[in-house]
């Protein structure tokens, strides 16, 4: 079992080599969810009534939403080793084949986490205030970082299962596209009903609703934390199950 662990590192400090040689992507990673979060504040903002500061709901948005750009550059690496031969080189070294997987799925999280680090950072400065005590943030955290984890091994299997780096990117734009879809931005009573009904049932739309309960103290983290939990467990299995059976019909080839 040791040796799962010690593959898993060694590939997550080969992912996260990559990553920080590659720096306007990973600046882009940094800072695309900071200037996203500008643009609504300033810019839809004013328009759009919340009953409260429009910061201040936004945030939790915006926390997914670095999730879902952070997919694409997940995606993006898985299909560059395999279209590159460098997962087919690692299928001759005696290690634990699914640590290459696994190792992508790390470095994803704490990129991933690093980026929300920093739009909530620059939140603070722009005015955000949340009520949340350490146990509530705490709490927060943990729901984002089960979804964060779920998100990235969809990634991985959608960068398997595209041809190339270009498809994978274009494979992720649905994960990107799916918190705007939700009450992330918008108070989903302001949708048509046809629409409302998906924005309230899709997994984007608990877990922010738990992260804004538990960071702004509205009440809405507990009824919704159940839902977002279990929606995220499912993701992980399925995006986990996906795949490594896509891995392994690869790996026979």
């Amino acid at each position: 079992m040791s040796h799962v662990f010690t593959d898993t590192v060694i590939m997550f400090q080969r992912c996260a080599r990559h990553t920080l040689r590659s720096r306007d992507t990973l600046i882009i990673s940094l800072l695309m969810p900071v200037l996203v979060m500008m643009l609504f504040t300033y810019v839809f903002g004013g328009a759009i009534d919340v009953g409260g500061p429009y910061l201040d709901y936004v945030v939790p948005g915006i926390m997914l939403l670095c999730t879902g750009f952070g997919s694409s550059i997940t995606a993006t690496s898985v299909s560059t080793d395999m279209t590159k031969g460098s997962i087919d080189r690692f299928r001759t070294l005696p290690m634990f084949r699914q640590a290459v997987l696994a190792g992508h799925v790390v470095e994803g999280v704490v990129r991933n986490l690093a980026a929300i680090g920093i739009a909530v950072a620059a939140a603070l400065v722009l005015g955000y205030r949340p009520h949340a005590g350490p146990a509530a943030w705490l709490s927060a955290l943990a729901v984002i970082a089960l979804f964060v984890v779920a998100i990235s091994w969809i990634a991985v299997g959608l960068g398997l299962l595209a041809k190339n780096p270009e498809a994978a990117g274009g494979l992720t734009y649905a994960i990107m596209f799916i918190p705007y879809i939700s009450s992330a931005f918008v108070q989903t009573t302001t949708m048509p009903g046809w629409l409302r009904g998906f924005a309230e049932y899709q997994p984007a739309t608990p877990v922010v609703e738990t992260v804004r309960g538990l960071l702004n103290s509205t009440g809405t983290g507990e009824d919704n934390a159940a839902l977002a939990v279990s929606w995220c467990f499912a993701l992980t299995i399925v995006g986990f199950a996906c795949a490594s059976v896509i891995f392994s019909r690869l790996s026979r080839r």
